[in-house]
């Protein structure tokens, strides 16, 4: 059970791997036996991980691997929509690029993804995910060797579930970790990227290790308890199997989730800072007697550039986001520069708000963050501009990280100069693999969908343009 495997990790914070420093870090490059593990754990708020230095010990087995590696202090994602995000994250381009932006919308063949990559670099892709917008006809299968929505075992007697708006996902993450411990027992020499998408944070899963409470932000931390568990499990069969030495493991979240912060529950309405300010931990094959920093805001957009410059392998061609190597080590020296152009990047966040009807007119949001300001503004339906009568937001994020203090009235100069920076960040053109697929959903798959608590269309059916209705936000978890 994995409820037992959490009394395994507490070894966590001393695991079994050898010391290291940050002079090591450039040295794995050289190394022919580096695995990938990446955890990807939907809907997960950094400010809720006591690793982030949230109250509750919400995530002890993440905090002990963020105490000897690597913690990202404040990390972008690229829109609160799983698929938007995701695309992104993998593709290390963002959503006004690839324009993976509405519910009907593919990956193309043409995309290479770092899967693809790491398969033809001689390791073996395995994928297991539980959501069903990360799934293969959405174009998120290419490269992995196996990649699968495992077998749902039920849920034992002492699992619960009690969100506001998402029905039953079958199963528990239980279904997802169970698989990959068997993989790892078969890995043996064979290098390996296993990527694991746990789902139950989302569905507010869990079990009775955590009672934080019974409102649904206390079960909302209830169940990241529980997706801890499942992580500290597969690190202490990583550590049974003598893997910790040769797997560099990144966790890391699509987006947040809001409580009511800004007038809502949920994600992929709005890009408020708890639905975009996700966690990034890296835990090395090596342990650091003191964990690495990094106070340089960075994007989920960064993760696989960063993992492809540790593997020593040529930089993604089409990547936009960057290599957080030198961040890293700066951070490490103590010289991290805030000032540095490379710290001062504009981060970028998307979202269509009508992401989820199809004969709907688009309505983009998008935000851009520098500088110790966010602005979030509306742009146009076709998304290459501002909208002439768009909603504009400023918030100074240093003093007000809760975005609670709108100054776009007080201060428009500064309005002026991020609208300036959003602007050049549209004006691109379409990436050398061309548009998104169009994928038509079978009523089986829009009802897998529907059961995370997205309302969506009948896809058979189409939709007048006009439709009022369509205009709204689709209701979603």
């Amino acid at each position: 059970m994995i409820v037992a495997g959490l009394s395994r990790v507490i070894e966590i914070r001393t695991p079994n791997r050898s010391g290291g420093s940050w002079e090591d870090i450039r040295g794995l490059a050289s190394r022919d036996d580096l695995n990938v593990v990446f955890i990807l754990i939907d809907t997960l708020r950094a400010d809720r991980l006591s690793a982030y230095g949230y109250e509750r010990p919400t995530s002890p087995v993440i905090e002990g691997l963020a105490d000897s590696g690597v913690r990202f202090a404040t990390t972008l994602a690229q829109s609160t929509w799983t698929k938007c995000s995701m695309a992104s994250l993998w593709s290390s381009t963002y959503p006004a690029t690839n324009r993976i932006t509405r519910y009907p919308d593919g990956i193309p063949e043409a995309m290479q993804s770092p899967a693809e990559v790491l398969q033809q670099a001689g390791f073996r892709t395995v994928g297991i995910w539980r959501n069903g917008w990360v799934a293969p006809n959405f174009g998120f299968s290419q490269g992995f060797d196996i990649y699968v929505r495992p077998k749902s075992l039920g849920r034992p007697a002492n699992m619960a579930q009690n969100n506001p708006s998402a029905s039953k996902l079958p199963g528990t993450d239980h279904d997802v970790t169970l698989p990959a411990r068997e993989f790892l027992r078969s890995a043996g020499d064979e290098r390996f990227l296993l990527y694991l998408h746990y789902m139950d944070v989302h569905q507010y899963v869990y079990d009775d290790s955590a009672n934080f409470g019974t409102s649904y932000s206390d079960i909302y931390d209830n169940s990241i308890r529980w997706v801890d568990a499942n992580v500290g499990t597969l690190v202490a069969t990583l550590q049974e199997l003598e893997l910790m030495e040769r797997t560099l493991l990144v966790i890391a979240s699509d987006h947040g989730e809001a409580f009511y912060e800004h007038g809502a529950e949920g994600h992929a309405l709005d890009l408020y800072a708890e639905t975009t300010e996700v966690p990034l931990v890296m835990a090395l094959p090596f342990r650091l007697d003191k964990g690495i920093v990094v106070e340089t805001p960075v994007e989920n957009v960064d993760i696989w550039p960063t993992v492809f410059d540790l593997l020593g392998l040529d930089p993604m061609p089409h990547a936009e986001g960057r290599s957080l190597v030198p961040l890293i080590e700066a951070a490490a020296q103590g010289t991290e520069d805030r000032t540095a152009p490379d710290a001062r990047r504009p981060r970028f966040t998307y979202l269509d708000r009508t992401w989820g009807r199809r004969g709907a007119i688009p309505r983009p949001l998008a935000s851009v963050s520098q500088d110790g300001y966010r602005i979030m503004r509306s742009l146009d339906q076709n998304a290459t501009a501002l909208a002439e009568e768009g909603d504009v937001e400023l918030y100074d994020v240093g003093a007000d990280p809760g975005e609670q203090n709108d100054l776009a009235e007080q201060n428009p100069d500064e309005v002026a100069r991020l609208e300036a920076v959003l602007e050049g960040f549209l004006t691109r053109p379409l990436p050398e693999w061309g548009p998104p697929d169009e994928v038509t959903l079978s009523e089986m798959e829009l009802g897998q969908l529907r059961a995370l608590g997205y309302a969506l269309p009948d896809d058979r059916q189409p939709q007048a343009e006009d439709d009022e209705a369509d205009a709204e936000a689709p209701e979603t978890k």
